[in-house]
């Protein structure tokens, strides 16, 4: 599943290529691509139609566009790249989007042939000849329309208000999160991926993060001290940066950005997916485990288990 990097790089796209346009016609293709809508496929794009896209905003792993009242959009394309801008929104609504396992939101000319898992195709009044496509060759993601928070300053859809800021925030409290973390009495590969706490964070990026901290996996949270949590955000929040810069984890032809290309962050990882291959610092197999569903990947010279 796509973790901060991936969606990053996705709304980076998203506000270079879609920011300011107005929303001509909504086709829906599949209904579970709008499961999430309770009112339905018809409501959904009837709606969205005549409705101007904000700039693209996210939180954790959860990607958003809020949306104005409609009106012909002035837009003017300059070398084919239609300006960034920032309506003053005041409608209330965002669309809120689930990527899932598969989900793919690609900026495509309208006359580009149609991917083979095709779920939504929005086209915008303009004369850029591109339209958004959501592609889902799994349908675990998804669109929707909510209500925003009121008064809130992101805009955030009233569905995800739960969710907890991310590391790269820079509204986000290292000292309110070590406090949270002692209270928790769980285990950090749990806290990390807990959303009420920290956003963002998948099983990939905490193998990583976890890795360059030296700690295992099991590490209960009420042994951490301030330094030592401050030392494990800095790695959590250095090696997504990481991945920011080469455009995320791309395992697969799965995840893309909205042009389509793939990131090249999974020849950098140090543990994640490293089974059996000699650890980068002390060339002690890595070894993997089952855990909650999933992998932990970790070297164990490097990052002891903790004692019983």
């Amino acid at each position: 599943m796509p973790e901060l990097p991936e969606v990053e790089v996705v709304r980076r796209g998203l506000e270079r290529w879609v920011s300011g346009r107005t929303i001509d016609a909504v086709e829906v293709r599949h209904p579970r691509a709008i499961r999430r809508h309770t009112a339905g496929a018809a409501d959904f794009a009837a709606r969205l139609k005549g409705l101007r896209l904000g700039t693209a905003r996210r939180r954790g792993k959860y990607l958003w566009i809020p949306v104005t009242g409609g009106g012909p959009a002035a837009q003017t394309a300059a070398e084919g790249i239609p300006p960034v801008v920032t309506p003053s929104v005041t409608h209330g609504l965002a669309i809120l989007a689930h990527l899932g396992m598969s989900g793919q939101l690609l900026v495509q000319p309208q006359d580009a042939a149609d991917e083979k898992h095709l779920r939504i195709r929005v086209r915008f009044a303009d004369d850029l000849a591109t339209e958004l496509r959501f592609v889902d060759q799994r349908t675990f993601g998804g669109l929707s329309l909510h209500d925003t928070v009121p008064g809130d300053a992101d805009l955030l859809p009233d569905v995800i208000a739960h969710i907890a800021r991310d590391p790269l925030d820079p509204a986000f409290d290292d000292a309110a999160f070590h406090d949270a973390l002692r209270r928790r009495r769980t285990t950090v590969k749990r806290a990390l991926l807990d959303q009420t706490l920290i956003s963002g964070v998948g099983n990939i990026y905490a193998d990583e993060a976890l890795w360059r901290s030296k700690l295992h996996y099991e590490r209960p949270t009420a042994t951490f001290t301030r330094p030592r949590t401050a030392e494990l955000l800095g790695h959590v929040r250095d090696v997504m940066n990481a991945a920011l810069a080469v455009g995320g984890t791309s395992f697969d032809s799965l995840y893309v950005n909205v042009n389509g290309e793939s990131g090249y962050f999974e020849r950098s990882l140090d543990a994640y997916g490293r089974e059996d291959e000699p650890c980068r610092r002390c060339g002690t197999p890595i070894r993997r485990r089952p855990w909650m569903n999933r992998s932990s990947y970790f070297c164990p010279r490097c990052q002891r288990p903790p004692r019983a």
